[in-house]
């Protein structure tokens, strides 16, 4: 993660939390980063130079005010029109996620697996996920044909390769080794 991005999201997690609105203010932030990547006017609009800050501010509060979003979403979206860092609001609601989840003690894990599991087996699988990470896990499953069977996990940096693939490949390599 960018050194920028993570800073605004560190600060703006700090905030959030002390004010009891982390919920509410990554929901609003996501519903503007959705117009925000889908617009590419406002996007040009926002990156300008050009512009002015209270023209910048003033679209920032139209379309807060329709998304709903509370003084916390548009004053750090302020910030980051001043600061010409729109650009960077992505990078930042992801870190700000990251951070959030980190401090709430939830790991992301990203599953693959050969076939589909079953509810019983993801929920094994999400049990023992928490016990040997000490958190809640959250878990998005994907499949992978290519992995022959068994799963790969992906916690962080931390991978977990449970595969048939992988361990095909681990006997192949003790055997040209001998």
């Amino acid at each position: 993660m960018k050194s920028a991005s993570l800073q605004y999201a560190t600060a703006l997690a700090d905030i959030a939390q002390a004010q009891g609105a982390s919920e509410a203010l990554e929901k609003q932030l996501e519903a503007f980063g959705e117009l925000h990547a889908e617009s590419a006017d406002l996007r040009n609009f926002l990156a300008s130079p050009a512009v002015e800050s209270d023209a910048k501010h003033g679209v920032i509060d139209k379309l807060a005010a329709r998304l709903g979003a509370g003084k916390i979403a548009r004053n750090f979206l302020y910030v980051l029109a001043d600061n010409h860092r729109t650009a960077l609001l992505h990078d930042v609601l992801a870190a700000f996620r990251e951070i959030l989840r980190q401090r709430q003690g939830i790991a992301q894990a990203e599953i693959s697996t050969a076939v589909e599991m079953s509810a019983a087996q993801k929920k094994e699988l999400g049990k023992t996920l928490e016990k040997l990470t000490g958190k809640k896990v959250e878990a998005r499953y994907a499949l992978d044909p290519a992995l022959l069977g068994g799963a790969v996990v992906r916690i962080g940096s931390t991978i977990y390769d449970g595969s048939l693939r992988n361990q095909l490949n681990t006997l192949r390599a003790r055997l040209a080794a001998e």
